[in-house]
């Protein structure tokens, strides 16, 4: 798996396939993404209590089915969920169709038990030389790395603990505490890599400055950039030297952008993180 762009182009990555485009961690916004011409995708694997693996970001129902039903899907079975979203994958036909294809994978683990099972599955498919597992949680990337040795592994960071960033009567403090965060990130990038023993940084894009990014590769680490939609920020993260961005909508990979400074205060840093303690 490329994780370092190196001299070559920026690494483009489809978020949950291609979100904006259509049903996120779906077939058919994997085949967005693809249309689009990445050169990876990204999904959230999620374990159900009682069943299989399952392409989720989180255990709101509400969010996978898009509405039509609301709890949460470690409560019921698979067959139950696809009764209100007929086009949940489990990780098994996900990988199937995915292996298919000469892309990239980005395995954003959304559990901490089972991890076994997602690295075994990704050897079964033959997929393990041409993915990356991200995840918040140390300890997870840990067990899954003595599982899977051979396939890289990335911190993303920071988490939002508490959905601060979606309370927008704290978007003034919100704007600050972003920039604050930026600041500070960059003495901590060599501990946090060394910490916790990764091949890539996967960081929310508004705490991603030059200076991060230039430690970082200093360290032999990669930085991906995550969800980018806007062609100003994307120009801005170009500049700084990320070696990937991952967007809702690859289309945006298309448009031309122009050229910016590395570090300037882009109008997207609206998002505050409570920072993981390392």
């Amino acid at each position: 798996m490329k994780l370092l762009r190196g001299d070559g182009p920026l690494i483009r990555v489809g978020h949950r396939g291609a979100a904006a485009l259509a049903p996120e961690n779906t077939l058919r916004s994997f085949e967005a993404a693809l249309a689009c011409g990445v050169d990876a995708i990204e999904f959230d694997v999620l374990d159900l209590a009682a069943g299989p693996l399952v392409l989720a970001h989180s255990n709101d129902l509400a969010e996978v089915s898009h509405g039509a039903a609301a709890g949460r899907l470690e409560d019921r079975s698979l067959d139950e969920l696809r009764e209100v979203a007929p086009e949940l994958l489990t990780l098994d036909e996900g990988l199937a169709f995915l292996a298919g294809h000469e892309v990239g994978l980005h395995v954003d683990l959304k559990l901490t038990t089972r991890l076994d099972e997602v690295a075994d599955a990704l050897a079964e498919h033959r997929l393990s030389g041409r993915s990356v597992v991200s995840s918040f949680h140390l300890a997870s990337l840990a067990a899954f790395a003595v599982r899977a040795p051979q396939t890289p592994i990335a911190f993303t960071y920071p988490e939002d603990r508490y959905g601060v960033s979606r309370r927008r009567a704290l978007q003034p403090a919100i704007r600050l505490g972003t920039l604050a965060l930026r600041r500070a990130l960059v003495t901590r990038i060599p501990a946090m890599i060394e910490r916790a023993g990764v091949a890539a940084l996967m960081l929310h894009h508004a705490v991603v400055s030059a200076a991060a990014v230039q430690r970082a590769h200093a360290a032999g680490t990669a930085v991906w950039a995550w969800t980018v939609d806007d062609p100003a920020e994307l120009a801005r993260l170009e500049a700084a030297g990320v070696d990937a961005v991952i967007s809702n909508d690859p289309r945006l990979f298309a448009q031309e952008t122009g050229s910016v400074e590395a570090d300037p205060v882009s109008r997207e840093d609206r998002e505050f993180f409570s920072p993981e303690k390392l």
